[in-house]
């Protein structure tokens, strides 16, 4: 396929923009009827679990969407062109998160009826170790919601010339807008819309590509002979950055602590009617991950097959490698109008879908952990109505986070990396309380504390000496079939060596070993330190003397009751 120089590359047409346009109304219009659906929302559970009256499909496509922000519309295609399909091992991580999120954690958070995951902790431990869990959430939520509006709306803006400001305030404030008027019904329901937008998205991609390239066959050829379809790699060296091992072990962790104990995903499928439509919705919400990544997949293979004399990013088309899939869009869609708009919109959507949901979270954790337990006077109407105001502010704090991101993206990117290392000792510390009876308040913090402490001297020892590529196997590109005069784009990389410059000669013993973990296992590392610290210590403080109440743990019956749902709904309708 001809090679386009730059300037008859395609730019955004009007068309493109009014279908980005119309996806954000659609946004809008469905927070206005949840708003008035139903007589509004009365109280602040209404609001922030949608009344526990959710059924299984909608909450399922939620949790797909908001576990697929932009950054994995832009970033996995990339991530499988420049380091082949062995990402698609994934599959396995994703059927082993979602197994033990809903035999493990779902049961007792249900049976519990909490809307806050660190209620549990009061219950469990003590309110010091509540106060923790939230302080740690928040922080990184909004760390993490700043980068997730700003990093997609900068690589579009740069091959695309889509507007970065209109495009990154729009967002914010529709999303803003939806979750402060329907609360978590709108945020599900949007999510629902913007599923069925990424889809739209990538299969127009997948659909032309494939035409482009006369049929799938030669796709699977080019990646087959460019080495892109290295599915097995049983490489146990847990220095390697993706081989079987650590996608499956150390990505099982991490997705865990996002899926299992996270609030953003929790306060879901916790909304959910019957506590078998909690399991299905988990279940369901598996297949739609699947076919995500299938698609994904099916891109990053696309845009090795048609980038694979010339690639943009060597060639300097592009300065990142999240630019490529828009550069590819606008690359073979340039002659269907409102197309590219398509892609775009399911970029956004994806930010919109993520947003929505840490906003709602976090409104859901500042009202029942920071708000309820200090105020116990106020009446529902009006809690409802802070709910409302904690989802406007929250909004606002996000959209400050987006520019604040434009400003420090390689600080806020290394926060944000380190912040992802918080995931791990909390999964410890849930995992010490529902899974050991004998765990004490004690354990549980020494176990979270020093669980925290090994996290961050890993994480932040990799941010300062990034592993070397022999630990990241890249594969190889070649620019040998581009005619081009290279055009250079200004760069949105954010190389972290900009903030921690150190140069390459003194890397200490440690940093070939210890920093070049995998950084999938750190949150794994995090998990079991804290959980192996937490049961000496309680053992050591008489843990064995304290009596749990079998509420707060999962127990047999928890497990046994899968196979007799029909006998445990005729009894719970009579209880009611």
């Amino acid at each position: 396929m001809k090679k386009v120089p730059r300037a008859a590359m395609g730019r955004f047409t009007v068309w493109d923009y009014v279908v980005f346009a119309a996806m954000l109304l659609i946004s809008a219009i469905i927070g206005i009827y949840y708003a008035f659906a139903g007589g509004g929302q009365k109280t602040s559970k209404d609001f922030l679990m949608g009344g526990r009256s959710m059924s299984a499909l909608p909450v399922a496509l939620s949790l797909t969407a908001s576990f697929m922000s932009a950054v994995t519309v832009l970033g996995t295609p990339a991530e499988i062109y420049r380091y082949g399909a062995i990402f698609c091992i994934f599959a396995i991580t994703y059927a082993l998160v979602v197994l033990c999120s809903a035999e493990i954690f779902l049961p007792v958070f249900y049976k519990l009826g909490i809307t806050s995951t660190y209620e549990y902790l009061e219950l469990r431990f003590n309110k010091y170790l509540r106060l923790c869990g939230t302080v740690l959430f928040i922080i990184q939520t909004t760390l993490y919601t700043g980068i997730v509006i700003y990093a997609p709306a900068l690589a579009l803006n740069q091959v695309t010339g889509f507007d970065l400001w209109g495009a990154v305030v729009a967002t914010g404030v529709v999303c803003t807008f939806y979750c402060t008027l329907g609360g978590l019904k709108a945020v599900v329901w949007t999510d629902v819309f913007q599923v069925g937008i990424m889809v739209a998205g990538f299969s127009s991609v997948i659909i032309r590509a494939v035409v482009v390239q006369e049929g799938i066959g030669r796709i699977v050829n080019d990646s087959y002979y460019g080495g892109r379809l290295n599915f097995w790699d049983f490489d146990p060296n847990p220095l390697q950055r993706h081989t079987f091992w650590t996608i499956v072990i150390g990505g099982t962790f991490t997705w865990t602590g996002i899926y299992g104990v996270n609030q953003s995903q929790v306060q879901r499928y916790i909304a959910c009617k019957s506590r078998f439509h909690a399991k299905l919705s988990l279940y369901i919400n598996l297949v739609g991950l699947w076919a995500i990544l299938a698609c994904a997949a099916l891109c990053g293979l696309a845009l090795y097959s048609i980038y694979k004399d010339c690639d943009p990013w060597t060639a300097n088309q592009v300065s990142a490698l999240d630019q490529l899939m828009p550069y590819l869009v606008l690359d073979i869609l340039r002659d269907f109008p409102g197309v590219p708009g398509l892609f775009v919109a399911s970029a956004y959507s994806g930010t919109l879908s993520t947003v929505s949901s840490s906003i709602n979270a976090l409104a859901a954790v500042t009202v029942e952990d920071l708000i309820k337990p200090y105020f116990k006077s106020l009446s529902e109407k009006k809690l409802s109505w802070i709910s409302m105001g904690m989802s406007l502010f929250y909004g606002g704090v996000c959209i400050a986070m987006a520019a604040v991101a434009s400003l420090l993206g390689a600080l806020l990117q290394a926060a944000l990396s380190i912040f992802g290392m918080v995931g791990g000792p909390l999964l410890g510390l849930f995992a010490l309380g529902i899974l050991c009876s004998f765990a004490n308040g004690i354990g549980a913090f020494v176990g979270l504390v020093s669980g925290f402490v090994v996290s961050l001297w890993v994480g932040i020892g990799s941010q300062i000496y990034p592993p070397l590529p022999e630990r990241t196997n890249p594969l190889y590109l070649s620019t040998e079939g581009c005619n081009i005069s290279s055009v250079n784009f200004t760069s949105t990389e954010n190389p972290l060596t900009t903030v921690f410059s150190t140069p390459t000669v003194e890397r200490p013993a440690l940093a070939d070993n210890w920093y070049s973990l995998s950084y999938l296992y750190f949150s794994t590392l995090g998990t079991l330190i804290t959980i192996v610290v937490g049961i000496i210590i309680s053992l050591l403080t008489g843990g064995l003397k304290q009596n749990t109440d079998p509420k707060f743990l999962l127990t047999k019956e928890d497990f046994l009751s899968n196979f007799s749902r029909c006998k445990s709904e005729t009894v719970s309708a009579s209880l009611t």
